[in-house]
């Protein structure tokens, strides 16, 4: 079989030659790298990756196949996949059909046979950029010869920054739905959990605890939501820049001033610290992957958590302090988990209202489990001592 060319482009112009993986073809967007040495299946379908180059850092990829339980939404998100060394077949139990043979049938264009350690120390050293995969026909012009690398980064540096990109509405839900609770377990609370790029598994976690949970569009006004009888209100994770976000702002600044209990993961937990009032800022190179280490500030355990953010919160840790928006309208803010791998803000709590936040990613399918206990915290908010 003849091996056919498939380039890897960095806008600084490094470039790393392999072979395609997936569909053949041209894709570009943001790369990053993610650290998660399983549940490859739920990285490719979350939909916070959207418009996103994921590379993974562990060398074999593929090895369980994929299947029909594992996913986090309807398709796969990234706009390309990298790998080191795909796995020639699966084997394991649940496997239904290989994972080349899944990004071919959605259409993903993706890279394998490269030193995918090099590319992760590249962007950890000059941070994450944009990037373009082009294979096969792609990879060539119409005389068959293969593309300069100047018209190649060029590609790449037309590609709209992630910075300043609004992108949820591109994930949500086109109509609300509701998770029941499963046969014998009583419900105990209702929820409103605004889609921004939801995963599958967080309204699963949330009925398993009793709730039922509707899932709204972004779109969802506040006359709407509370015509659902909310006892809570969830904002889920997400893609874009959350400095870009408005009408989510307005809405969790009225479930505020509500004093509707809220929780918020991820793009949810950097809205919350817009609606109070602080900046948000791109990270050099992300969070992503399953490894994190997280304390939580008020038992000072240490969680290893999951992971998918480009963007945090930039909050004084020393707090309590005053939330800045509306004089403090919304009272005293503190930060109640920080990464311990570099300091960065990963979880927030209102004092004066019922709402907390965390960036990390506590509903993780493929683990670690040690966050879950926040979905019984969001519980307990909600339904009182």
């Amino acid at each position: 079989m003849e091996d056919k060319l498939a380039l890897l482009m960095l806008e600084d112009g490094r470039h790393f030659q392999g072979r395609p993986f997936g569909a053949e073809g041209a894709t570009t967007g943001e790369i990053v790298f993610n650290t998660a040495m399983t549940g490859y299946q739920e990285t490719l379908t979350d939909p916070s990756y959207h418009r996103q180059i994921v590379v993974m850092t562990a060398p074999h990829i593929g090895n369980t196949g994929v299947n029909s339980q594992d996913p986090e939404s309807g398709r796969i998100w990234v706009a390309g996949y990298v790998v080191r060394d795909p796995s020639p077949r699966p084997s394991n139990w649940r496997s239904e059909r290989s994972l080349e043979d899944e990004l071919r049938a959605q259409s993903i264009v993706g890279l394998s046979q490269v030193d995918t350690r090099a590319i992760t120390l590249h962007l950890r050293e000059r941070g994450a950029m944009r990037a373009g995969i082009f294979s096969g026909a792609a990879a060539v012009d119409p005389f068959g010869r293969r593309r300069s690398y100047e018209e190649l980064v060029a590609a790449v540096r037309d590609t709209p920054p992630m910075t300043g990109q609004v992108l949820a509405g591109d994930v949500t839900t086109d109509s609300a739905y509701l998770v029941e609770p499963p046969p014998g377990v009583p419900a105990v609370a209702t929820v409103v959990a605004v889609d921004l790029g939801i995963k599958g598994m967080t309204p699963e976690l949330l009925a398993r605890r009793g709730v039922r949970v509707w899932v709204v569009p972004r779109s969802i006004s506040f006359l709407e939501l509370m015509a659902l009888g909310p006892d809570g209100v969830f904002f889920s994770n997400g893609p874009g820049d959350p400095g870009a976000a408005g009408a989510e702002l307005d809405l969790l600044r009225a479930v505020l001033e509500a004093e509707i209990p809220f929780f918020g993961i991820c793009y949810g937990s950097q809205l919350l610290g817009r609606a109070l009032g602080f900046e948000t800022y791109k990270l050099g190179f992300g969070h992503r992957g399953v490894n994190h280490p997280v304390v939580d500030r008020s038992t000072g355990k240490v969680e290893i958590t999951a992971h998918n953010h480009g963007f945090a919160v930039d909050v004084p840790a020393d707090g309590p302090v005053l939330a800045p928006y509306g004089g403090g309208r919304f009272g005293r803010v503190a930060v109640s988990h920080v990464d311990l791998n570099d300091q960065v803000v990963e979880g927030l709590e209102l004092l004066d209202r019922p709402a907390f936040s965390v960036q990390y990613h506590p509903e993780a399918a493929a683990g670690p489990h040690d966050a879950a206990y926040l979905f019984d915290r969001f519980v307990a908010l909600m339904t009182g001592p």
